[in-house]
């Protein structure tokens, strides 16, 4: 009798428990992945919001007046673009609020229109 050689490679059964224990990992993964996301924009939806209303206090310490719009604080170079909203992912999306009535300009703060609250249960409207 003439003796073979081995045969290499993965049998069908070895190569689905391997794409079973794979899903599995997956299953579990998945939803924490997600969350991670969440939390990752919110936390940039807060640094947006600080960062622009920084640049409105310093552009008003600077001018004595508010910005008439967020491209004014972009090209007098107190923000180096608009910034994003990542909830919504857009930069155009921000609801403006005026300033105090005394004041002038029309920029005296922004806010979010992202629909939906963070996991903490605020509106993003109310950040």
């Amino acid at each position: 009798m003439v003796s073979r050689p081995p045969r290499r490679g993965f049998t069908l059964i070895e190569l689905l428990v391997v794409l079973a224990i794979v899903a599995t990992l997956l299953a579990l993964s998945l939803p924490r992945y997600s969350q991670s996301v969440d939390v990752a924009r919110e936390r940039v939806l807060v640094e947006n919001l600080r960062t622009t209303r920084d640049a409105i206090d310093k552009f008003y310490a600077d001018t004595k007046r508010y910005p008439e719009s967020l491209d004014e604080l972009v090209e007098r170079r107190y923000l180096r673009a608009l910034p994003m909203d990542p909830i919504i992912e857009s930069d155009k999306t921000w609801r403006i609020l005026p300033p105090p009535t005394d004041k002038k300009g029309q920029v005296g703060d922004i806010k979010s229109t992202a629909p939906g609250q963070t996991l903490d249960g605020k509106a993003f409207a109310e950040l």
